[in-house]
């Protein structure tokens, strides 16, 4: 029985099948001629079929030909930027289906070429693309095959593939560079759909009789396939399409294997196919139901699984076994600014994304990671609520009421009564924090999912194991630092070691003090005594003023009887006035003791806050009374 095996990735590369969408794309929107430049992909099938649909090949010595407005296609090899500069002068209609691949190698090259380094191309220097690469810094490069050309080189260079070049030529070349130039700068550009196709055709011809190669005549990666299989499978032939295919080897060969260069279009690898199988029927034939999976349908709002199998910048293409391959947006990956997605995912990467639109501008089926991290966040979020986890979220907004917080990109809400355990005046302060939360509210509204966030029972019970291990070290009479974390007119409340203590007005100073706040300050670090410790009320009382000593014990040697002292007018009373003369030890200036002259109240001669000189008539150290006269001083 004849088995026919098609290897992997066999028939249209991304750009190619890219640049034929694009320019049937062009065709169906201007309803009009459309003229490529060059023979947009190297298959005389294919592009007999585009003649067919008046699309045709036009060299560059031809661009005279046309008119303002006449539509140009660039194909997937690219083009110098002397040619897109011609091309707009003329004001003609351009259509670029440069292959992303070969657009990187551009602008990689441009880049180092301004750089001042010289270039040097693996490939064949007759190639379009090679053509096209070599324009970008200034037709200037060393394009080599295998090295073999290479006698100088400068000292600084940059090393750049053709896309469909062989692997070994690659090697080749790079180990006579190494061996010429100070500095290096390579990019192995040859395309990961063309390594994989190399190594399918390299595999699966070490295994069959016959290895049939399609392809055009021209085409640079067919006829590299064509080498690689005769290199294993002596009875390896290279055609065009299936008329090509002598009977002679239909007959004799029962294990074929089939490739196909980038520009072969699935139906004539369809056609190549039933030619040589015993089984003409589709659903029958194993090989051709493998090529027929790409018919699956699909639908918007499916979660499906590619590969993604070229990407620049801001874009990833992806095929997702579909007629269609996907386009994957920047924007549809991460909401982060100034990041680049070359920078978070690769060619070859397997990845699963859910489809937002059957087809863009450009006929892609657009798709997007972030639907699936959605999707996963409120899963995660809900089930969070049930089961009161603890989430993570990323604070990223001030909103009235409180602040908007991002989980895995779903907007969270967390009331600014529950950000703290005390009251918040200004928010800004917490953007850009990471916040572990309860999720204490999710409701499927119309509108949206309302979803809710606190940290009060995290902090809460953070604050309740801190305080437990400190009422462990803290006993009465010890001096402790703390910290100020509120003031009120009463006293001011101190952390310490994570237990809140009373600091009453009374014992902040000896002195008189009207508001804690006139002397002390939110964060300040201070020494307090503890004169209290209620461990099992949670009850802490602080003193600053036990670590200073008493004024009245030595008042009697500061302040002898007879002299005179300067003091500071501080309260009134009917019956005289009360002088500050140091914080804690006031003095009374009885109102006859006030002035010579007669008055009926302190205020008559006095001000509060006006410096005196009074003498001292008597100090009563026991009673901490001390009598003052400023008449006798006058």
């Amino acid at each position: 029985m004849k088995n026919i095996v098609l290897a992997d990735k066999a028939g249209f590369c991304f750009g190619v099948k890219r640049a034929v969408e694009k320019v049937l794309k062009y065709k169906e929107k201007y309803n009009k001629p459309i003229y490529t430049l060059g023979p947009l992909i190297h298959n005389n099938d294919v592009v007999e079929y585009l003649k067919s649909k008046d699309i045709y090949p036009i060299e560059i010595n031809e661009l005279d030909q046309l008119n303002e407005g006449n539509i140009v296609i660039i194909r997937s090899h690219g083009v110098s930027p002397e040619i897109i500069e011609t091309l707009e002068k003329k004001k003609l209609i351009v259509a670029d289906a440069t292959c992303p691949h070969v657009s990187n190698i551009h602008e990689k090259v441009k880049k180092y070429y301004k750089l001042g380094y010289g270039t040097i191309i693996v490939g064949d220097f007759k190639h379009p693309e090679v053509i096209g690469i070599d324009g970008w810094c200034n037709n200037c490069a060393i394009i080599s095959k295998d090295g073999s050309n290479i006698d100088e080189t400068p000292n600084k260079v940059c090393v750049v593939a053709q896309t469909t070049e062989k692997q070994e030529n690659w090697k080749k070349v790079l180990k006579v560079v190494e061996q010429k130039s100070k500095e290096i700068v390579s990019f192995n550009t040859i395309c990961n759909a063309t390594q994989i196709r190399q190594k399918a055709a390299y595999d699966i011809s070490k295994k069959v009789d016959t290895m049939v190669v399609i392809g055009g005549y021209h085409s640079s990666n067919t006829t590299k396939l064509f080498e690689i299989c005769k290199e294993n499978c002596s009875n390896t032939i290279h055609v065009e399409n299936a008329g090509q295919i002598p009977d002679e080897i239909i007959k004799t060969s029962i294990n074929i294997g089939v490739t196909a260069g980038a520009s072969t279009p699935d139906w004539i690898i369809k056609e190549a196919i039933i030619k040589m199988s015993e089984n003409k029927d589709l659903q029958g034939n194993e090989q051709l139901a493998y090529m027929e999976q790409n018919d699956v349908q699909i639908a918007v709002g499916d979660t499906v699984k590619g590969k993604i199998i070229s990407l620049n910048e801001k874009e990833a293409f992806v095929d997702i076994k579909y007629k269609k391959d996907g386009i994957l947006p920047l924007k549809e990956v991460t909401k982060a600014q100034d990041v680049k997605l070359t920078d978070m995912l690769k060619d070859g990467d397997e990845i699963e994304v859910k489809i937002i639109s059957l087809r863009n501008d450009d006929g892609y089926v657009v798709l997007s990671k972030i639907e699936i991290e959605r999707e996963l966040a409120y899963k995660e979020l809900k089930k969070a609520f049930e089961n009161k986890d603890i989430l993570k979220i990323s604070i990223s907004e001030v909103v009235k009421g409180g602040l908007i917080g991002r989980y895995r990109g779903v907007r969270v809400f967390v009331p600014a009564s529950h950000i703290e355990l005390f009251h918040v005046e200004k928010l800004d302060k917490y953007i850009g924090q990471i916040f572990e939360t309860n999720v204490i509210e999710y409701k499927v509204q119309k509108r949206g999912t309302r979803i809710v966030a606190s940290r009060r029972e995290i902090l809460l019970k953070e604050k309740q194991e801190k305080e437990e291990k400190a009422w462990e070290t803290i006993e009465k009479g010890q001096i402790i630092e703390g910290k100020v974390k509120r003031l009120t007119n009463f006293g001011a409340f101190v952390d310490v070691n994570g237990v809140d203590g009373l600091l009453h007005v009374s014992e902040i100073s000896w002195g008189r003090i009207e508001r804690p706040k006139n002397v002390l300050n939110i964060n300040d670090k201070i020494k307090v005594y503890i004169l209290d410790a209620d461990k099992e009320n949670k009850k802490l009382s602080l003193s600053i003023k036990k670590l200073i000593q008493n004024p009245w014990d030595n008042v009697d040697e500061k302040y002898p009887n007879g002299n005179v002292v300067l003091g500071k007018i501080v309260r009134f009373a009917d019956f005289g006035a009360f002088v500050e003369l140091e914080p804690g030890v006031d003095g009374l200036v009885h109102v006859s003791e006030i002035s010579h002259k007669r008055i009926d109240k302190p205020s008559d001669m006095l001000q509060i806050g006006e410096e005196i000189k009074a003498k001292i008539l008597n100090v009563d150290k026991e009673q901490k009374k001390i009598s003052l006269s400023i008449k006798e001083v006058e």
